[in-house]
């Protein structure tokens, strides 16, 4: 079914977020070598979005957390969508 293909890739992109957020905590890391570039190229588009309209309260960004839920609820209306069509 297309809408559980649509549900997993929702699922994958969620773990993506969280383990950017955790390896953000990691000081020593280099985020110009793989895989470290593949995760930020492909979560930080999404997450900047928020970054430029949350801002930090002192050292927490909470914007990802906004991300987070935004992002589950148009998994809801992707995803029944296209359950409604049965597809």
């Amino acid at each position: 079914m297309i809408s559980r293909a649509v549900g997993t890739l929702f699922y994958f992109y969620y773990l993506l977020i969280i383990l950017r957020i955790f390896l953000s905590w990691v000081p020593s890391i280099d985020w110009m070598q793989q895989p470290f570039a593949g995760i930020r190229s492909v979560t930080d588009p999404f997450l900047n979005i928020f970054r430029g309209v949350i801002p930090p309260i002192g050292m927490l960004d909470i914007s990802p957390i906004v991300a987070i839920i935004l992002l589950q609820v148009l998994q809801g209306i992707i995803v029944g969508f296209l359950s409604g069509l049965g597809l």
